[in-house]
């Protein structure tokens, strides 16, 4: 793509050539990078593997293009850690130690391309102990404005209980998950398994109550990075022992 035929404001790391990423690199325009991590992984009977993935994804770009140009999104970590889930053939699940160095690579090469705001956003529950039991030590190999969070949890509480039907999230396929696949991607949801199976929850979602959670969430998330940007949302790196 000529820099004639680019859009100035293209959130996605890998639609650029080199030259196009140098040159916003070295303009200065590109401040902060959203790296989203996820899985693979069984949803029920009735939503795609690739839930996870897709959400956090589509989070992650809506985010960043409320804040072009100065963000952009790495590749989707789209294999979690999801060994509680091994059970139901299809399910595609990494080790927490191999799973977190593709992480801190993934990090540490953003890093070396200039940024130092650097926020992994997540989209998937079995990911979340692993990297909080070793992010004061990614923080502290980096020294850089680190952080880690799953975009459920900038859900604010008014807007899911005004939404959810059963007041539960994030869960697992249910009534939240359900809503957000409803309104973000219909042709991963199969209404006839809704129905036959023994968890009733997902019947309580609607594509109206997901649209709306997901533009909160979309909101919150862009000024989560807009204040690691402006450096009002800034990581505490962990104190080195001395």
């Amino acid at each position: 793509m000529s820099e004639s035929n680019r859009q100035p404001s293209e959130v996605l790391l890998h639609k650029h050539t080199r030259r196009e990423f140098r040159e916003r690199m070295q303009s200065g325009e590109l401040k902060a990078c959203i790296i989203p991590v996820a899985a693979t992984e069984q949803h029920l009977e009735h939503l795609a593997m690739e839930h996870d993935w897709r959400s956090v994804m589509l989070v992650a770009t809506e985010a960043a293009r409320l804040l072009a140009p100065e963000v952009i999104v790495a590749p989707s970590m789209n294999i979690g850690i999801s060994e509680h889930h091994m059970k139901h053939p299809g399910t595609l699940s990494a080790l927490p130690g191999s799973w977190l160095s593709v992480l801190f690579d993934t990090i540490r090469s953003m890093h070396q391309a200039g940024f130092d705001n650097i926020l992994v956003l997540n989209g998937h529950g079995g990911n979340i102990a692993p990297c909080l039991g070793m992010w004061g030590q990614f923080q502290q190999r980096l020294e850089i404005n680190l952080q880690f969070e799953s975009y459920w949890n900038l859900l604010p509480e008014e807007v899911a209980l005004a939404n959810l039907k059963t007041k539960r999230w994030p869960g697992h396929a249910q009534e939240f998950e359900t809503a957000f696949a409803m309104a973000a991607f219909p042709e991963n949801v199969r209404i006839d398994a809704m129905q036959d199976q023994e968890d009733r929850e997902p019947l309580e979602a609607t594509a109206e109550a997901g649209q709306k959670m997901i533009d909160e969430i979309v909101k919150q998330v862009s000024q989560y990075v807009a204040g690691m940007i402006d450096g009002t949302n800034v990581a505490e790196i962990p104190p080195f022992h001395t």
